[in-house]
């Protein structure tokens, strides 16, 4: 059965869908099989693999909706081992139509219970909001990655989305799991950067990936070419830290299934 993985913090630019559509590239080339689910309307995680968002018509809004099935609304994308459920910009109305709906927080939930038992990985990259696209996210999810900018107002934010996933654990998903507080856009030459690592690290402790990701240019040049970092260039820092977090939490999650 796959895992199910949700890429969160309300905090906009930290990294989110960067480590959503890496991670999912990495994962494929190590041979897992990958669903990446765009649940923002941005719909930035869709174009970052080569999708033509406008050209969209079933995607993350049908299957919330439950006009379509997920297998209906996948495609494949140019990673290998990846396929995608898309976002548009219609996502943007799915909060206010799901509103009155009966068990409004469980949609994406039900919608993946055909799906699960496909893929090893199901990834959803959330929108920098704590809404109701989110909070179906953390509701369908197994556990959540929290990228945390290396930067001034890291922790800033941080204890609400805490507060949020504790909610939605006692709530909706009682056995909604931390995978783990991945630090990103990590420069070695910044004291900022590595007190924030440091301050983060003694907080947290565990729950900190020991993977970093650095701060990288073709990391930012490769969604504007529709392609992961491994595809854009595999021998870059970004290729080589998205590869060390797949390892992660790939030797995490056996040890985890091991041990149980």
């Amino acid at each position: 059965m796959g895992k199910i993985i949700a890429i969160a913090n309300q905090k906009g630019g930290v990294g989110k869908t960067t480590t959503s559509v890496n991670l999912a590239a990495a994962l494929g080339v190590l041979e897992k099989k990958v669903l990446l689910i765009d649940a923002d309307p941005q719909a930035n995680a869709s174009s970052g693999l080569g999708i033509d968002v406008e050209t969209v018509e079933t995607g993350t809004y049908q299957i919330l909706e439950h006009t379509n099935t997920p297998d209906e609304a996948t495609i494949d994308c140019n990673a290998p081992n990846v396929s995608v459920i898309p976002a548009h910009i219609d996502l943007v109305a799915i909060e206010i139509e799901l509103v009155d709906k009966e068990n409004r927080e469980y949609m994406l939930k039900q919608a993946l219970q055909s799906v699960k038992d496909k893929y090893d990985y199901i990834l959803i990259d959330c929108a920098p909001s704590l809404g109701l696209l989110t909070l179906n996210a953390l509701t369908a999810a197994d556990s959540v990655v929290i990228p945390i900018q290396c930067e001034y107002f890291a922790l800033e934010g941080l204890g609400k989305l805490l507060n949020t996933i504790k909610s939605v654990q006692k709530i909706h998903n009682p056995s909604l799991d931390i995978e783990g507080l991945l630090l990103t856009m990590y420069d070695s030459r910044l004291r900022l950067s590595n007190q924030v690592v440091e301050e983060v690290q003694k907080h947290f402790n565990d729950m900190v990936f020991d993977t970093v990701i650095q701060r990288n240019v073709k990391l930012s040049e490769a969604p504007s070419y529709g392609e992961s970092i491994i595809n854009y260039d595999a021998t870059s820092k970004g290729a080589v830290n998205y590869l060390h977090l797949a390892e992660e939490i790939i030797k995490k999650n056996t040890s985890t299934t091991v041990g149980s």
